[in-house]
């Protein structure tokens, strides 16, 4: 095999190019056949095996730098930069992360996880190279999807004022992770219809480029005319406008090709954009066909792409789902709002019952939050849908268009907690601090599927900033005689009993459950509550577990700084009480990837962890 020969970085160059074609059929093949193993991002991985190979080819890695915007199409560099037999754990708690780590690898240049951020890091790369005196060249590789976050233009209206090179790859397959919409998806589909502009270049440019003696001048010429050359060929030229070189659109399965486009862009001292053409799954029928399936994908079964092993019980999105659909059918008013993810945070069904009513904004989280306040201020009644490592990119417009205005935007926060194979940049475990800091912001986790219903039910009627918080996963569904009326800032005491009080948020109340299980196996009285709220929380609820336990364990899955727990002690720091506190939450760290339970027991937060903490704390009172 031609893959078994590229052991470490810049091994791809010993590749004869006759070979190039089979050598990604190879790359396509491993990435299928592993990652229907392990889980991970195959669509993305799938379109970029030329254009990764055409880089690698036309670059020195590591002197030479490429940054993966979001990281999650990453695969084909660490298989060309020796990490072949990492696959074998990838995404696996201790294993090879699913996205870039300057850690893993030399290679690795920067870390990525969100979108959006690559030009931005890119260019910083480049000013220090340029301060450095250094020479070497700097990519940074950015989806079409990740193309309308905000943040990108930000740093391309930077990059146009450079005179220095710095090449932006728009690796443009016309996907996000859901169908492209908006003005950007609309311009590149009519630059990909404009074949005229890369027919004219290909025969006339670089064929005067051969000319004997005249040859070189006549280019030169064209070159110093190029930007009003594609002015007439490609309406509007919006990266032109903007004061970067355009070059493109080039098919992003002809290795050779791009080859010959980067030789050109590494030569232009300022900011070039080579646009690349690519397919999302690209050589997998079942990736081609179901693209947003494929984007992350659980283990899965090669010949028929169904999941390997499917799930029956429904998940806390399913449950979302349904229920949004409802609430629009009942108020003409209720809109939903996401950020490139309809099917990811259960908006498909809503979309399809009220297109009038869902707006998919693209990968752009903070345009959302204040889109959707506009419209709370129009007298809609908005629902963000968004998972919680994306919402934190919107804290300020959270805090400024929506708090300080006190307007009734609910946010659905889905993959609250750990979630496991995306590792650091994926983990929900910020959000109960975050949110909490801001005045006007209240917050809430459903103990099971039925609360989840209560909680948005109760949101969209509370007139006020409002978060839903729930986890990834299979929706509990213990407890279900437990479902009384949602009141604001009212917990519930599920079990009562003496000694020892356990009030968990959210997703830990079935933790919680079996803690007490096993406390009252081993001879300990234990009181079980479930917090309902982390803002604001049940002063009274607390107060009066004060009165008859000696110590109140609070659990929730988030880190401790600014969570619930510290709002607890907070609380009973200003009352009189003999009883103690220990708080169960997750350390102020950042969380690898892996398998959820194991990340649980690495954290301290499984069942034995728990017990263990709760025994030795009480033995000490």
């Amino acid at each position: 095999m031609l893959l078994e020969q590229i052991t470490k970085e810049n091994d791809i160059k010993n590749i004869s190019p006759a070979d190039y074609n089979t050598l990604a059929e190879e790359i396509r093949q491993f990435l299928i056949e592993k990652i229907s193993v392990t889980g991970g991002h195959l669509g993305s991985n799938l379109g970029a095996v030329e254009l990764t190979m055409a880089l690698h080819l036309s670059l020195n890695l590591p002197q030479d730098k490429i940054i993966w915007d979001v990281g999650h199409q990453s695969y084909t560099h660490k298989l060309l930069t020796g990490r072949r037999e990492g696959f074998d754990t990838l995404r696996k708690y201790g294993g090879m992360s699913g996205f870039p780590k300057r850690k893993e690898s030399p290679c690795d240049c920067f870390d990525t996880g969100h979108s959006s951020t690559s030009i931005s890091a890119g260019l910083g790369l480049v000013r220090a190279r340029d301060i450095l005196g250094e020479s070497n060249t700097i990519v940074s590789v950015i989806g079409d999807g990740a193309l309308t976050g905000g943040m990108a233009y930000e740093a391309l209206n930077n990059a146009s004022r450079m005179e220095t090179n710095f090449i932006v790859v728009l690796n443009d397959n016309n996907m996000s992770i859901s169908e492209n919409v908006g003005g950007i998806s609309k311009y590149l589909n009519n630059v990909r219809m404009a074949p005229k502009y890369w027919d004219i270049k290909e025969s006339i440019y670089y064929s005067l480029l051969g000319m004997p003696k005249y040859g070189k001048p006549l280019v030169e010429g064209i070159q110093r005319a190029k930007n009003s050359f594609k002015q007439l060929v490609v309406p509007g030229m919006f990266f032109e406008d903007m004061g970067l070189t355009y070059l493109g659109p080039v098919d992003g399965h002809n290795v050779e090709e791009m080859i010959r486009i980067f030789s050109e862009a590494k030569k232009i001292p300022r900011g070039v954009l080579v646009h690349v053409l690519t397919e999302k799954g690209r050589g997998y029928e079942p990736a081609k066909r179901h693209p947003a399936r494929f984007h992350g994908t659980e283990p899965f079964d090669v010949e028929t792409g169904l999941p390997a092993h499917p799930g029956t019980a429904p998940n806390y999105t399913d449950i979302f789902s349904t229920v949004m659909t409802k609430l629009g059918s009942r108020d003409e008013r209720i809109v939903a709002i996401t950020a490139a993810m309809p099917d990811g945070t259960g908006l498909k069904r809503f979309r399809n019952l009220y297109p009038q009513r869902f707006f998919d904004v693209g990968i752009a989280e903070e345009h959302a939050v204040t889109f959707a306040a506009g419209l709370a201020a129009g007298g809609m009644k908005p629902i963000v849908a968004v998972y919680s490592s994306f919402l934190q990119r919107s804290y300020d417009q959270i805090l400024h268009d929506v708090c300080i205005q006190d307007l009734p935007v609910v946010f659905a926060i889905d993959r609250a907690g750990l979630v496991g194979s995306d590792g650091e940049t994926h983990q929900g475990i910020f959000d109960l601090s975050y949110l909490s800091s801001i005045p006007n912001m209240h917050i809430m986790a459903p103990k099971n599927k039925w609360e989840l219903s209560d909680m948005l039910k109760f949101s969209v009627k509370f007139g006020h900033p409002i978060a839903v918080r729930y986890p990834r996963g299979a929706a509990y569904d213990g407890l279900k005689e437990y479902r009384a009326p949602i009141v604001l800032g009212k917990g519930e005491v599920i079990y009562k009993e003496s000694e020892i009080a356990l009030i968990a948020v959210g997703s830990m109340v079935k933790t919680a459950v079996e803690v007490r299980e096993e406390l009252i196996s081993r001879g300990y009285s234990c009181t079980l509550a479930n917090a309902r709220f982390v803002k604001p929380i049940d002063e009274e609820m607390l107060s009066e577990l004060c009165k008859e336990h000696r110590l109140l364990v609070t659990m929730e899955e988030n880190v401790s700084s600014g969570g619930f727990g510290e709002r607890v002690r907070t609380f009973l720091g200003g009352v009189q009480t003999k009883a103690q506190t220990l708080s169960i939450a997750l350390p102020d760290a950042y969380v690898e990837h892996g398998n959820v339970d194991i990340l649980r027991k690495e954290v301290g937060i499984d069942l034995d962890s728990i017990v263990k903490k709760v025994i030795e704390k009480y033995e000490t009172l």
